[in-house]
């Protein structure tokens, strides 16, 4: 049965209206961020428009050893570890949230992704008091596991969203083949599961990377990260070579937003291909 032809033209201008209305908000966001990219290329030491001409003299500036290159190795150490310890934990608790059914389930889930709706200023506050109190301000031991608290929720909820679609199954017959529970999670479940581990271990990255609330509060300027050393250069010296660092961070967000919309098209895929197979 066919839709009357007035009802097929309202859906048409529903979606086309829809659409316009998403590129007016993406044009919303993206907007700001795609005007101020270009100052970063300006010959000039001002942050204005029209341009005095063009240059690459700032991003010269940029990959001097101080305080860009000091501080881009601050962020690579501190993020790589809580990507580390972030995954690890993240992991294991989302496998254990997901696979048993117990009385204080959804109390611990609530706690593992409080960091994520407590305000950020009110947990930098609690980390600063907690960390002074063992001699934690001011290292990167500190910094990194103010960073995996952070983190952590992001891997929980992105591997149990994988977990949501796993066939367990496929471990029972494992372990009814002889393979220890450890020995199966290892080689049955994690690869399995591995898009979203990535995915999450992604997240865990971007987090600590980008994140300046906590080291504000933490962190010595030993350890001053990429954003704390952005937060002051804004304060001390405006130049455009602020820009070019917030430029190359923009691009290696959108490169590791890409990576994860693949990861998530690919593990989309193969979910339905084993539907068909099923």
């Amino acid at each position: 049965m066919s839709l009357p032809s007035h009802a097929s033209t309202g859906q048409r201008l529903w979606r086309i209206g829809f659409r316009l209305f998403c590129a007016l908000v993406f044009v919303f966001l993206v907007a700001p961020i795609i005007t101020i990219m270009p100052i970063s290329l300006s010959a000039g030491s001002l942050l204005n428009y029209p341009l005095p001409g063009l240059s690459w003299q700032w991003f010269d500036v940029v990959f001097t050893p101080y305080p860009w290159m000091s501080s881009l190795k601050n962020s690579a150490i501190i993020a790589v570890a809580t990507t580390v310890l972030a995954t690890g934990l993240g992991t294991l608790a989302a496998y254990g949230l997901t696979s048993a059914e117990f009385r204080f389930k959804p109390l611990i889930l609530g706690l593992l992704l409080s960091p994520m709706m407590v305000p950020l200023v009110i947990t930098a506050l609690a980390v600063y008091f907690a960390f002074a109190r063992v001699g934690l301000i001011g290292s990167y031991a500190g910094m990194i596991l103010a960073h995996t608290v952070l983190a952590v929720p992001f891997v929980v909820i992105t591997v149990s969203a994988t977990l949501q679609g796993f066939d367990r199954n496929l471990v029972r017959a494992a372990q009814s083949l002889g393979a220890p529970p450890v020995r199966a999670f290892f080689k049955v479940t994690l690869p399995l599961i591995m898009p979203g581990v990535i995915s999450g271990a992604i997240f865990a990255f971007v987090t600590s990377f980008d994140e300046i609330v906590v080291a504000l509060f933490i962190a010595s300027p030993a350890q001053f990260t990429l954003p704390r050393q952005l937060f002051a250069g804004l304060r001390d010296n405006l130049d455009p070579s602020i820009v070019a660092v917030a430029t190359l961070l923009v691009l290696v967000s959108v490169a590791l937003m890409a990576v994860v919309e693949l990861l998530r098209w690919r593990s989309d895929r193969l979910a339905s291909r084993r539907r068909g197979d099923a």
